[in-house]
C-alpha cells in the first residue's frame, strides 16, 4: 500500500541533525513506493532543503517564522499540524530525540492518533510495516503494526542506516506560511552545558566514565581518547551524582539512550540502570580494575586493569593508526 509519509527534520545550529537523514529512509520503508515528504520548520531552514532531497525525500515542505527559531511545543505542533493538514499523510515519522520526544506525544493527541515510540527498526512485512522497538530497559524487543488510521512513530538514533546521499535527486521545494501565535513558552536565552562536538546521541563512538574516574580531571583521558576516535564522552550516574560532570552526559534509564558503533566504558561497574542506555551498542568494551564488575557481562571485549594505564595506551595506539592510515 503506497502511502504518503511526513518526515519531520531537525535543525539544529544551523544544520541538519543526522536523524533527520534515518528518518528519511524510515519514511521511505512506511511509504511502500508512496511520497515521503520531508517537514523542515524553523525561522530560516530553506537553504537545507535540498539535503533533505540528496537523503531521499521526494518534497520538501519549509515553514519559517521568527517564533520557530528555537523549539517551543506549541510553536512546532502548529506548524506539523499546519503541515499534516495541507498534505494529509497516512504517515508521520519523527527522530526519537529529545524534540521529538516532546513534540509527538502532543502531536498524536490533536490528531487521536496512536504513537509507537523509541523504534529501532521498521520493515513492510505481509502487508503491514512492522516496527520493533526495545521494552524491559532493552532486555527485549517487541514488534508493533498499525491496525487503523496513521501510522505515526519515533525512530532512535544510529540504529536505522540513511540512504546514500545523491546530490543528483530532485524534489520540489515549496513553502507553507503558518501563522505561530499565542506561545506559552518564550525561550529568553539558551545556556548550553553539553560540552562542544559531537552529539552524544548520535555519536558512533562514545567514551564513557563511571566513579571510578574518581574526578573531574580523571575525565580527561577520556576526553582525549574520544577526540582522537571522533566520539563523544558519556558518563554514569554515579559519576555525574559525585559531581564529576555535569549530568547532560549521563547515559542510562534516567539519562540518555545511546546506541553507537563502539562503546568504551571505563571505571563502569555496569548497575542496570545504566545497562538500559547502552547496551544496545554494537561493539562494547568494558575497562575496569574489577574481573567481577558487572559491565563484563554485557562487553565484547574486556580489559582487567587500571584506566589512567589503559587509556592513555589506547589513546597512543589509536594516534598510531591515524598516521598510518
Amino acid at each position: 500500500m503506497a502511502r504518503k509519509v511526513l518526515v519531520l527534520g531537525e535543525v539544529r545550529d544551523g544544520a541538519l541533525r543526522n536523524v533527520s537523514f534515518e528518518a528519511v529512509a524510515a519514511g521511505k520503508t512506511v511509504a511502500e513506493g508512496g511520497e515521503v515528504v520531508a517537514v523542515l520548520a524553523g525561522e530560516s531552514v530553506s537553504a537545507l532543503a535540498n539535503e533533505m532531497v540528496a537523503a531521499g525525500a521526494d518534497r520538501v515542505l519549509t515553514i519559517e517564522n521568527e517564533n520557530l527559531k528555537q523549539y517551543t511545543p506549541d510553536g512546532y505542533s502548529q506548524a506539523v499540524l499546519a503541515a499534516v493538514e495541507q498534505e494529509q499523510p497516512e504517515g508521520l515519522i519523527f527522530g526519537h530525540t529529545a524534540l521529538g520526544k516532546d513534540l509527538a506525544p502532543k502531536i498524536a493527541a490533536k490528531l487521536s492518533s496512536g504513537l509507537i515510540s523509541d523504534a529501532t527498526d521498521v520493515e513492510a512485512a505481509g502487508g503491514n510495516i512492522v516496527f520493533t522497538r526495545p521494552i524491559y530497559s532493552g532486555k527485549a524487543f517487541e514488534k508493533k503494526i498499525v491496525t487503523d488510521g496513521l501510522v505515526f512513530a519515533t525512530i532512535r538514533p544510529n540504529n536505522i542506516a540513511p540512504l546514500e546521499k545523491d546530490d543528483s535527486r530532485s524534489g520540489e521545494v515549496t513553502s507553507l506560511s503558518v501563522d505561530v501565535k499565542d506561545l506559552r513558552t518564550v525561550i529568553k536565552e539558551v545556556v548550553r552545558k553539553a560540552t562542544e562536538g559531537v552529539d552524544l546521541s548520535e555519536a558512533k563512538v562514545i567514551v564513557a566514565g563511571g566513579r571510578g574516574v574518581k574526578s573531574e580531571d580523571g575525565f580527561e583521558p577520556l576526553k582525549e581518547l574520544a577526540n582522537v576516535l571522533g566520539g563523544a564522552v558519556g558518563a554514569s550516574r554515579g559519576a555525574c551524582d559525585a559531581d564529576y560532570c555535569d549530568y547532560s552526559l549521563q547515559i542510562g534509564q534516567t539519562g540518555k539512550v545511546v546506541t553507537p558503533d563502539l562503546y568504551i566504558a571505563c571505571g563502569i561497574s555496569g548497575a542496570i540502570q545504566h545497562l538500559a542506555g547502552m547496551s544496545n551498542s554494537k561493539v562494547i568494551v568494558a575497562i575496569n580494575k574489577d574481573p567481577e564488575a558487572n559491565i563484563f557481562k554485557v562487553a565484547d571485549y574486556g580489559i582487567v586493569g587500571d584506566l589512567f594505564e589503559v587509556v592513555p595506551m589506547l589513546t597512543e595506539e589509536f594516534k598510531k593508526l591515524k598516521v598510518h592510515s
